[in-house]
């Protein structure tokens, strides 16, 4: 297991808090006033009771993120393989070090890098982003979760550059590591998200 790659994209998803805050918040906050986060037994009071379909949102997200950080991993060791050992490590520094100047700018709010790359995976969403509003409102802890499972596909290049990270772990399962660690770190803020919301509601 690559341990020191999984623990920089932990802390990559700790410092991209005010990120998340602005490109999640708003649909977890959604979720959380309405009956989403909320269990049919719960009735829908209190933060608490929504605390589940918070929990099975947010596994939703991170499912998809290690699914998608295994296929990074995968093709990134199928590439590798195909070149000279002395080649693939020179173009794999490389790409790291372009990636993490482009991670550093896009948290510094400068996203004009990776720009590029998010605009190839707004087409992809424009197909996926339909289901995800349907889900919105969600019924259960399972709906809930599928609703994270599409939100995970949300274009955003601070996911991608860590799928580039993800993409140099060594293979599927270090790949799909370095995701689950990423979005590990992200659970503080958009669970901060998604209670405040709910306590709003509440005291309204």
């Amino acid at each position: 297991m690559n341990t020191v790659a999984a623990g920089s994209a932990f802390v990559a998803g700790l410092l991209s808090s005010g990120h998340c805050f602005g490109m999640c918040g708003g649909i977890v906050g959604a979720f959380s006033v309405g009956r989403g986060a909320a269990t049919p037994a719960s009735g829908g009071g209190g933060a608490g009771s929504r605390l589940p379909g918070l929990l099975a949102y947010n596994a939703g997200r991170i499912v998809t993120y290690a699914a998608l950080g295994a296929l990074a991993g995968t093709l990134g060791a199928a590439v590798g393989g195909l070149l000279p050992p002395d080649m693939a490590r020179r173009g794999a520094r490389l790409f790291a070090a372009l990636f993490l100047v482009g991670l550093g700018l896009f948290l510094a709010g400068r996203p004009q890098f990776l720009q590029p790359i998010e605009r190839l995976g707004a087409r992809l969403w424009r197909h996926i982003e339909p289901l995800g509003r349907r889900l919105l409102v969600a019924r259960s802890p399972g709906h809930a979760m599928a609703l994270g499972l599409v939100w995970g596909f949300l274009p955003c290049g601070l996911i991608y550059s860590m799928l580039a990270m993800a993409s140099l772990a060594g293979g599927p399962g270090d790949g799909a590591l370095v995701m689950l660690a990423f979005g590990a770190g992200t659970l503080p803020a958009l669970f901060a998200a998604g209670l405040a919301a709910s306590r709003l509601r509440d005291l309204a």
